[in-house]
């Protein structure tokens, strides 16, 4: 094929893959769906599962091999900028107040599926094998596969917990957070499962190792203070620092993948150690072009994961695994959580929100399966399999939370008199103790009809139930506080996140 040739077919499968995959996110978010639920659909429609299945021409047409190490280099970097922009929104002080329950959750969250996934694939290797793990057992295959069940997606979390009105509230805040620690536990894992394949060859691990931490010292030591020193000056124009912020990421995404240790790595960092703004806020001139041009350039790596998804080659032992692995997800994320989450001190309501939102897996599942395909620790039929969880997990999170608000509605009962709010006028008021500040810094959650009460402080005071004061509810255009939940707000999240 001559170069014009290609690229118009390049042209093409671009205009192809923006337009269909941004029109499927769009629908996917008028169901309540998150848009990356649309766009992954797409992207296996548009691979082997059914393009190529209903008319093989039609997809070499579209698709033909010449451009596809194109699209895969379009989809890296959609993913270096996006990844970049997770990093740099990435804030552990968020956790405020509520730090030993977010630790708390987090771990069990994290650990629980962990040694769950560690364990089937040890105690199922030889099934596992059959369908794309590798035939030798190592201790790589065998966390990457604990790693599938244990992430945890904060970009499409997010997006959730504000939609669905959670931004604010204990469990929403506390979810936050915890799949912020989460992400960071398996990104650490996961770079240990890489270390043992070296797809460029000639390194050792232990000299690849040594020279990533070499890397990672410079950069958590160096890096934010020249950047700052270089680029936040009044002379320097804020496209200018977006352009080169986005090279520094580039090139520490280059670092990373040829140590073999993928792009997305390199990225991640880059963006945690990207100064901030003076007050720890983020950057809008940053943040904003760079969810915008990821949000263009992401279904390019959903037609990529798309290609080597074939469902049609699942056999009977690939559907019950499919079936086997997304329950087991599903169930040990959301008990694990749950359970922590009502052992650190939340009411049975909050902790079964906290478990739901966590099982979402989203995008950075998606991006965690990409990186052990091309490090040859998954393949076939197995893959397959863990993005359709992955796709599953994600789809159910929504109806799972329409059961919790129903189950909390129905211990709550109907609405009464004594439950009704009330005008500020009549508002019973509570006087506390002279020097006890509770009232004003207890935790807010949200009531039933939508007052915000004081519960720990009702609860710690013992003031009778009918005697508990009712604050008008905020109009429905006033912001909400997150630091009346925990301290701290919540990580900005563009609209069309994932």
């Amino acid at each position: 094929m001559s170069s014009d040739a290609m690229i118009t077919h390049l042209v093409g499968a671009t205009a192809l893959i923006v337009i269909v995959a941004h029109t499927a996110g769009w629908l996917a978010r008028r169901l309540g769906q998150p848009t990356i639920i649309g766009q992954l659909i797409v992207g296996i429609m548009l691979g082997p599962t059914m393009l190529a299945e209903l008319s093989p021409e039609l997809s070499k047409t579209l698709f033909p091999q010449e451009i596809a190490p194109v699209l895969t280099g379009m989809s890296q970097i959609a993913l270096v900028l996006f990844l970049f922009a997770v990093g740099y929104e990435l804030d552990l002080r968020m956790l405020g107040g509520r730090t030993r329950t977010v630790v708390a959750v987090s771990v069990a969250a994290f650990v629980v599926p962990m040694a769950a996934g560690t364990g089937a694939a040890v105690l199922f290797h030889d099934q596992l094998a059959e369908l794309g793990a590798p035939e030798e057992l190592s201790a790589s295959s065998v966390l990457f596969f604990g790693v599938a069940l244990s992430i945890t997606a904060v970009p499409v979390l997010t997006a959730i917990v504000r939609e669905t009105g959670l931004a604010g509230t204990v469990a929403g805040t506390v979810a936050v957070s915890a799949a912020g620690l989460i992400d960071v536990m398996g990104w650490t894992v996961l770079v240990g499962t890489l270390l043992e394949s070296d797809p460029h060859g000639g390194l050792s691990w232990q000299l690849r190792l040594i020279l990533l931490a070499i890397f990672t010292a410079v950069m958590l030591l160096c890096a934010r203070p020249v950047l700052r020193r270089l680029l936040w000056r009044p002379q320097v124009e804020p496209s200018v620092r977006l352009a080169l912020l986005v090279g520094f990421a580039f090139a520490s995404a280059w670092v990373t993948n040829a140590l073999g240790l993928h792009v997305i790595f390199g990225a991640l960092l880059a963006g945690v150690v990207t100064p901030r703004e003076r007050g720890g806020t983020l950057d809008p001139d940053l943040v904003r072009p760079l969810h915008d041009i990821g949000s263009v350039l992401l279904p390019f790596f959903f037609v990529v994961s798309g290609k080597s998804v074939e469902i049609g080659a699942l056999d009977a032992t690939g559907v019950v695994a499919l079936l086997a692995v997304t329950v087991l997800a599903v169930v040990i994320k959301v008990v694990s959580g749950t359970v922590a989450a009502r052992w650190s001190g939340l009411d049975r309501h909050d902790a079964r929100t906290v478990g739901v939102l966590l099982n979402t897996r989203g995008l950075t599942e998606l991006i965690a399966l990409n990186a052990g395909l091309q490090a040859g620790l998954i393949e076939g039929p197995l893959y397959t399999a863990l993005v359709l969880m992955a796709l599953a997990t994600t789809l159910i999170t929504q109806p799972l939370l329409a059961v919790v608000r129903r189950l909390r509605e129905r211990a709550d009962g109907p609405t009464t008199k004594e439950t009704a709010p009330q005008p500020l006028g009549d508002t019973p008021l509570v006087e506390a103790p002279r020097g006890d500040t509770s009232l004003i810094e207890a935790p807010l959650v949200e009531a039933p009809l939508g007052d915000a009460v004081s519960v720990d402080t009702v609860s710690a005071a013992g003031i009778p139930a009918d005697a508990r004061p009712v604050a008008d509810a905020a109009p429905a255009d006033a912001p909400a506080d997150p630091g009346d939940a925990a301290g701290g707000p919540l990580p900005s999240a563009a609209p069309g996140s994932r």
